[in-house]
């Protein structure tokens, strides 16, 4: 039975513990945990843990270190051979050894020589368990030799022909490391035509002129030793046919000279590797180079193919120009025939290379330790491949199985080593050794039997903390000979843990799939063999996941701006996390415009390199989680470079140029400005627009033009600053293209023509000499065309015209090239001259007061003499036709546009006498005026009288006083007064209709009822009907006798001896009160009014602290103080709060014959304010009871 040893483990959190754990004990190497307690009593065998590799090159100039590390129970001794005998180190004073270790340190430094000490050597590390030994480890020293002293000749060859210039570095261990340099220490270009081999040569497929040079150099580099050994320089001369000529002309009789080529070309040929074919091996792992390198004129190309197969996709390379093809990691499928191919223009050739791969000895399975107990089996295997098969061998305690001790429980069956029932004594280290001629490998394996009860290694009471709905591991490390059984329990319950519901690795670890909060608890490990039991309780707690609630968002922001990442994180309580911010996987950058706050990330005055991936990541001791958003920083594009033109035309042009950067926000479209150096320096031009995608322009060209051409860019952020301008691009003369426009004809004066028009601009002009050929002639005469040719002016002057006469014009642009286009011909008029008649029977029809309806005859068209712009009345009031007043008025004016020959006058005052008359008016002016023509307004209503005043109110009657209306408009026939009366609910009584003749201004209305409120209704009329209505409001005076007898009810004395006894009674009350509330208690009149407060005394007022006022018990409305009477005798509503009325039912309230009041004593309502000015007489006996109340 094998037995299964779990280490000792660091404590992880099961978040972070590495779900690859030794889940199967063959898969890592057995061996008895280092756990301090149980190395106390544990033995184990030998371990080799570190030696120095098999072929160990070492550097003569230092110390000798040759490592053996090794492990074991009780600690291991070491020895080495050499050479296959025993190495006596005690008697070598120059060789030591560490001390607790087996390397060794052979001083050379001080004395000795390294070659002294080469040879193989092998560590032994021993044990009363067994003995382990290392590999064979052979000692060399490194070695640089100098390169050997060689005449190199120059050399001389023509152009065009194949050069290579030997290397030949010395050999040295390792091989050295080849470059080609000159004199200044300048490797030496390399190209398709030129290039280094694999075994440093430098190649020339055809040389050039420039190849000349007299310091090619070869260097080599020995690494372990740091020095560079260098080659004798070569000179190198490539003449040309001229020199060539030049040579044999000088040394040579005959006249053959080298023709113009001075070497033929020819097709490829292989400088390496020689013949059509060759062969390659390789050792499984290498990496396989195969090299071609072909010569021939122009310079031959590489390519390379697999026979039969293809080339390896991931592990295929090309080196040197593809002049070496090199496949790493190689192994035996690569092996097969490759074939290289060089082609120039004249031909091709081939080369095949038969690969083969070799392998050297590697592991199918390495043996591994066994741990067994007393009487229990196991198995050492041992299985290698390679190419030849390796052959296997074993070795017992460092000794061939063959000789070694013999052991009854052990069976060798090839590459295995079978134990049956193992004793105590059959603890031992075997060594396996696969080797063929390529290498050998070399493993130790022991079998260690004890007998040990069980042991858990991991420690008491480890507390793991979990995030939920993750996998939870809990360690049970443990130790047993035989193999113990382990079984968990969770909260001291009965039963175990069955595996339907958790993973029970064999190494002892329990796993929950998916813990839960109910997964909280202690569990029990349980480690029972037949020789004893072990426990040990662990603890688990899980944790609520860290989760990103607010994940930063994709933001597009603009250069120079400020952006904002937002990230929320919730996590369990008992967690601290740990918010950290990344950029594109890396650390923010330190610069100020990056803060960070609890929840944000803010970039401020955000920059090009600013743009990228930003990352949340927010960190706990058990889980992180992390959110990223990707930031793109755009901006106006940068402005177009290297503009070029070409297709130069007369006409037309071709514009080129090179987008700038788009910032991130893709280019929408072109914009091209000119400028005209020549006629508008430094102002430009729209030209033309072009999309986006687009890079060139066909632009249009205007003659003689100076032009120079600016590109913008344009995205949706906006537009690019200018290009730099184009070259200058002048193009030739030419005739105008084109006329002046807006040609006119008007005369400024009766007898010219003024002709003017918009010249051309320089732009336009086309050439020099720019000029215009004005023509003119009458319109309906038989006159040939009148032409001067004139500046470039906008204006000609044509005198001695007729008036008013209608002419042809035009106008042509010429420069020094020629004329422009038959202009086109307008027509125009001679100056124009006041009218001369005035229009006739004129008419005029009153629609109504206020308007009137003007009629006339036109004038004749000749008698205008010029533009007919439309016919202008003048109109104005002549005086009253009430007043008949003479006095001047302003004249009003009325132009109606055109040939109409009627219009309407507006606004005209009523009952009035007016004058009017009409003139005709051209653009020169106003002709005469028609016979003044009288008209008159018939009445109309007049407007409101200008004010009304109510005066001396008396009892019963009120007196009112107006002014008639400001506009009467016509004859006052009579007024109508209307008036009714108001109660106090603001409810209008009958109305009353009465008519005043018109000559009255003051009127008075008698037998109205006393203390009461009228609205009054005034208004004018003549024969039209009635005008606008004024109104207003007054209040008739209060009865004195009323009045009196109210006061001499306030004033009676038996009235003010019960006001004051009520007093004393509060006061009294109030004393009591505030006494019984000092002590605490109640009194049955308090408790009295707690239940049922009095109606009839109120609190203070909060105002001023007075008391209230008293109440009438039916409906508690106090009455109110007294106003005053208004100055003018017109009472007011607000200033009436003591008129009977108010007091009364309304209009009801009456007064009997004898003057006392009938009707109910009642609160009074709110009234609304009237008009009138205050007095400052006394206040109303009325008000004085109520003051004293």
């Amino acid at each position: 039975m094998q037995l299964k040893i779990m280490p000792k483990k660091k404590r992880l959190s099961a978040g972070r513990a590495p779900l690859m754990l030794f889940l199967c004990q063959m898969i890592s190497a057995l061996e008895v945990p280092l756990d301090p307690k149980l190395l106390e009593d544990l033995v184990q065998p030998p371990t080799i843990t570190q030696q120095s590799p098999k072929d160990y090159i070492i550097d003569p100039r230092e110390n000798i270190v040759i490592q053996c590390e090794a492990k074991g129970k009780p600690p291991p001794s070491f020895s080495w051979t050499r050479n296959g005998t025993h190495f006596d180190i005690d008697k070598d004073p120059l060789v030591t050894m560490k001390p607790g270790s087996g390397t060794l340190i052979i001083n050379i430094m001080s004395e000795g020589k390294a070659e002294t000490y080469e040879g193989v050597y092998q560590c032994t590390a021993r044990n009363e368990r067994g003995a382990a030994i290392s590999n064979n480890i052979v000692i060399r020293p490194s070695r640089s030799p100098l390169w050997t002293k060689e005449k190199l000749e120059p050399i001389t060859l023509r152009n065009g022909q194949s050069l290579v210039l030997p290397c030949r570095p010395p050999i040295g261990l390792p091989p050295p490391i080849i470059f080609w340099m000159d004199n200044s220490f300048q490797r030496l270009p390399q190209s398709e035509r030129v290039s280094q081999g694999l075994n440093g040569d430098l190649y020339f497929s055809n040389v050039l002129p420039e190849d000349t040079r007299e310091d090619y150099i070869c260097y080599a580099r020995f690494n372990h030793t740091q020095t560079i050994q260098q080659k004798q320089p070569i000179s190198v001369k490539v003449i040309s046919v001229d020199e060539l000529n030049d040579t044999i002309a000088a040394n040579l009789s005959d006249t053959e000279f080298y023709g113009a080529k001075s070497h033929r070309q020819r097709p490829p040929a292989f400088l390496t590797p020689d013949g059509n074919t060759s062969r390659k091996e390789e050792l499984r792992g290498n990496v396989l180079s195969l090299e071609c390198i072909a010569e021939g004129l122009p310079t031959p190309i590489i390519y390379w193919i697999k026979e039969d197969g293809t080339l390896p996709i991931n592990r295929t390379f090309y080196r040197n120009f593809k002049k070496t093809l090199q496949i790493v990691q190689v192994t035996e499928a690569d092996s097969g025939n490759y074939q290289c191919i060089a082609k120039n223009a004249l031909g091709a050739i081939h080369h095949t290379i038969s690969v083969t791969v070799k392998a050297a000895p590697y592991w199918i399975i390495a043996p591994q330790n066994l741990v067994l107990s007393p009487e229990e089996d196991g198995a050492l295997i041992c299985r290698a491949s390679g190419n030849p098969k390796p052959r296997i061998s074993w070795l017992s305690n460092g000794v061939p199985i063959e000789i070694a001790p013999d052991d009854p429980s052990r069976k060798i069956d090839g590459d295995t080593i079978i134990f049956s029932k193992v004793q105590e004594r059959s603890s031992a280290v075997y060594q396996c050794n696969a080797s063929n001629e390529y290498g050998y490998l070399l493993a130790n394996a022991f079998v260690n039997v004890l007998a040990e009860p069980p042991r858990i290694l991991t420690s008491a009471n480890t507390l793991y903390q979990v995030i939920a709905n993750r996998p939870a591991l809990l360690d049970c490390a443990f130790f047993g000979s035989p193999l113990p059984t382990i079984e968990w329990f969770k909260d001291a319950k009965g039963s175990a843990l069955r595996e339907d519901i958790y993973v029970l690795h064999e190494n002892g670890t329990l796993e929950i799939p998916v813990a839960q909060k109910d997964s909280t608890g202690t569990y029990t490990c349980v480690a029972r063999n037949k020789l004893g039991m072990a426990k040990n309780d662990v603890h688990l707690e899980i944790k609520d996941p860290t989760r990103i609630i607010k994940q930063p968002e994709y933001a597009v922001v603009q250069r120079g701006s400020t952006v904002s990442f937002e990230c929320k994180v919730k996590h369990d309580h008992t967690l601290i996390p740990t918010v950290t911010w990344l950029k594109d996987h890396g650390e923010l950058p330190s610069d100020g415009r990056f803060t960070v706050d609890k929840d944000h990330l803010v970039v401020a005055d955000v920059s090009d390199d600013d743009g990228g991936t930003y990352t949340c990541v927010a960190n706990t001791t058990l889980d992180n989680v992390s959110a990223s958003a990707v930031l793109s920083v755009v901006d106006v594009p940068n402005p177009p470079f290297d503009l070029e033109m070409t297709d130069q035309l007369d006409r037309s042009v071709q514009l080129s140029w090179t987008p700038g950067d788009d910032n991130n926000s893709p280019i929408t479209k072109f914009i091209i400005e000119y400028e005209d150096a020549m006629h508008e320096p430094g102002l430009w031009h729209h030209q033309t627009e072009v999309p986006g995608t687009q890079t060139t322009a066909q632009l249009k060209l205007s003659p003689y033009v100076n032009y120079s051409f600016r590109v913008m860019a344009e995205n949706n952020l906006g537009r690019s600053l200018p290009s730099e301008a184009s070259e200058q691009y002048l193009t030739k003369a030419a005739e105008p293209d084109k006329n002046p426009t807006a040609v006119e004809g008007l005369g400024s004066e009766p007898d010219n023509l003024v002709i003017t028009w918009k010249p051309l601009n320089g732009f336009e002009s086309n050439g020099p000499g720019l000029q215009y050929k004005v023509s003119w002639r009458q319109k309906d005469g038989d006159d040939e065309w009148t032409s001067v040719v004139v500046a470039n002016v906008s204006k000609y002057i044509v005198s001695g015209t007729p008036t008013f006469v209608p002419y042809l014009i035009k106008v042509q642009a010429l420069n020094d090239a020629g004329f422009a286009p038959e202009p086109a011909v307008v027509m125009g008029h001679s100056g124009e001259d006041l009218p001369m008649v005035a229009p006739g029977n004129v008419r005029v029809n009153v629609v109504n007061s206020t308007l009137a309806e003007v009629h006339w005859d036109p004038v004749p068209l000749k008698s205008i003499r010029g533009h007919l712009q439309g016919y202008r009345i003048y109109y104005w009031k002549a005086q009253s036709s009430l007043t008949r007043n003479r006095r001047h008025l302003e004249k009003k004016i009325l132009t109606f546009q055109g040939s109409k020959t009627h219009g309407m006058l507006p606004g005209l005052e009523p009952f009035s006498h007016y004058s009017l008359n009409v003139r005709v008016v051209n653009g020169k002016g106003e002709g005469p005026a028609s016979a003044d023509k009288v008209f008159n307004t018939p009445e109309g209503v007049p407007s409101a009288p200008s004010s009304l005043k109510i005066v001396n109110p008396t009892l019963d009657s009120l007196t009112l006083e107006w002014e008639p209306p400001s506009h009467p408009n016509g004859i006052l026939t009579e007024y109508t007064l209307k008036y009714q009366p108001i109660n106090s609910t603001h409810e209008l009584g009958p109305l009353v209709d009465l008519k005043i003749p018109a000559n009255k201004t003051r009127w008075t209305l008698k037998n109205l009822n006393f203390s009461t409120r009228y609205k009054f209704y005034f208004y004018a009329q003549t024969a039209a009907g009635s005008g606008s209505q004024i109104t207003e409001e007054a209040i008739t005076t209060v009865d004195e006798a009323m009045a009196s007898r109210q006061v001499d009810i306030a004033t009676q004395g038996w009235f003010i001896g019960l006001m004051c006894a009520v007093a004393l009674l509060i006061l009294i009350l109030l004393i009591v009160c505030f006494i019984r509330r000092n002590k605490g208690g109640k009194y049955p009149v308090k408790e009295k009014e707690d239940a049922h407060a009095d109606p009839e005394i109120q609190p203070m007022k909060e105002d001023d602290g007075t008391f209230g006022e008293y109440s009438d018990a039916e409906d508690h409305k106090p009455l109110k103080k007294g106003s005053r009477t208004p100055s003018d005798r017109t009472v007011k509503k607000e200033d009436s709060d003591d008129s009977l009325v108010d007091y009364g039912e309304g209009v009801n309230g009456q007064f009997n014959e004898d003057g006392s009041f009938i009707g109910q004593y009642s609160g009074k309502k709110e009234k609304e304010p009237a008009e009138g000015n205050e007095s400052s007489e006394a206040p109303s006996p009325v008000n004085a009871m109520n003051s004293f109340v």
